[in-house]
């Protein structure tokens, strides 16, 4: 189970059929859609602002959800967020891409799917138009995202959903083994859940 925090008497709500890691901690005002994946030690800290994630998204390791007083952070659906972003009193709009470790701040609306390249920094109230990829520090409009780059990022979510459904069936807490076993079982996930993009086109 989740470290689901009440506060002031407001509860998390979580649907049914999303996964959320023991080690994730969700507190307040949170609200989390269907077939979502909420990783471990992601943070999602609705106690000023609301925190939001809609239907299909991804929140991965290490990530922290934040807002000020009145407002919210939005994850639409089908939002992907890479271990360690912080997003702080932002919208991520449908099918939207946040990298690894990248920072998206307030007011700032990242576009329908507009990627947001890992280790950027997206000052407040930045617009990022939709299919546009942003990178750097401060994040600046790099290019118009291809077609074949908005379906690598949408079928990576789409991995993500599958692998609620994963976790539902087979996860659980155990002992490690001391040494390997004869007939170890291989994980079932489609390799390019994993592959980058540039490696991806190469095939």
């Amino acid at each position: 189970m989740a470290k689901v925090y009440a506060l002031e008497g407001v509860i998390p709500v979580v649907h049914p059929s999303s996964f959320v890691h023991p080690e994730a901690v969700l507190i307040g005002d949170v609200r989390i859609g269907a077939h979502c994946f909420i990783g471990p030690f992601a943070c999602l800290r609705g106690d000023f602002g609301i925190v939001e994630v809609h239907d299909g998204a991804n929140v991965q390791d290490h990530c922290m959800l934040h807002s000020f007083p009145e407002k919210k952070v939005v994850v639409e659906e089908l939002g992907h967020i890479g271990h360690g972003a912080v997003l702080h009193g932002c919208i991520v709009k449908r099918n939207a891409l946040v990298g690894i470790n990248a920072t998206v701040m307030d007011g700032v609306v990242v576009g329908e799917e507009a990627f947001v390249g890992g280790n950027a920094f997206v000052k407040a109230g930045f617009e990022i138009p939709p299919r546009t990829l942003v990178s750097g520090v401060p994040a600046r409009i790099v290019r118009t995202l291809t077609n074949e780059e908005i379906g690598w990022k949408t079928h990576g979510t789409e991995q993500y959903q599958h692998l609620t459904d994963r976790y539902f069936g087979s996860f659980e807490a155990v002992a490690p083994l001391p040494e390997m076993e004869e007939n170890r079982p291989s994980l079932q996930c489609d390799r390019t859940t994993s592959m980058a993009l540039h490696e991806l086109k190469k095939q």
